[in-house]
């Protein structure tokens, strides 16, 4: 993973696939991701965001959030969040290093904090922002064949984008589009 952090690659977007939809450049919210693999099987940490949630309720996404006042930055958000999110202990995770940020819909560049998490883990679901916690194998996640385009009705018109469903996760939009440029590097 540490080389795959050295190759070089470009900022994603969920514009990416449609860009005629981008709107004109505006202040984007920082926010920070964990893309966090376990050191013994190398399965990735993911949650199933809570079905009341105002945001992307019921999605697969990476533990995470915006970047608050107290936060030194987006890997300090990301390790707040994912101890928030799913009971992470910081001092378990080995940050390698960050992916390029991540353009959403929502208006977030979201900083993608690939890390290994040491040791056992027994993710502890916040029942407020996390329906569930579960993981998914490194081969999957790091199979760029895995990947597909998908499309569907939104705001009046066709949208494209990335998706990796494993059984009855449906991993999609800018989680899906974030590790696809993560596969694409490993």
């Amino acid at each position: 993973m540490r080389d795959a952090l050295r190759r070089a690659a470009d900022p994603s977007s969920d514009y990416d696939l449609n860009p005629e939809a981008a709107p004109p450049d505006a202040p984007l919210r920082p926010a920070g991701v964990l893309a966090a693999f376990r050191a013994d099987d190398g399965r990735l940490v993911l949650t199933k965001r809570a079905s009341g949630l105002r945001h992307h309720p019921g999605q697969i996404a990476l533990p995470g959030g915006k970047v608050d006042p107290g936060d030194a930055d987006a890997v300090a958000a990301a390790l707040r969040e994912a101890r928030e999110e799913i009971g992470l202990d910081p001092s378990q995770v080995r940050v390698l290093g960050c992916l390029p940020p991540h353009r959403t819909v929502t208006g977030f560049s979201v900083t993608p904090v690939l890390a290994v998490i040491d040791g056992p883990f027994a993710p502890v679901p916040e029942a407020g922002e996390v329906q569930e916690a579960f993981d998914l194998p490194f081969a999957h996640v790091a199979d760029p064949a895995r990947y597909r385009v998908e499309r569907r009705r939104w705001r009046g018109g066709w949208r494209s984008y990335h998706a990796a469903p494993f059984g009855p996760y449906y991993l999609w939009g800018a989680t899906a589009r974030i590790l696809l440029g993560l596969a694409r590097r490993l």
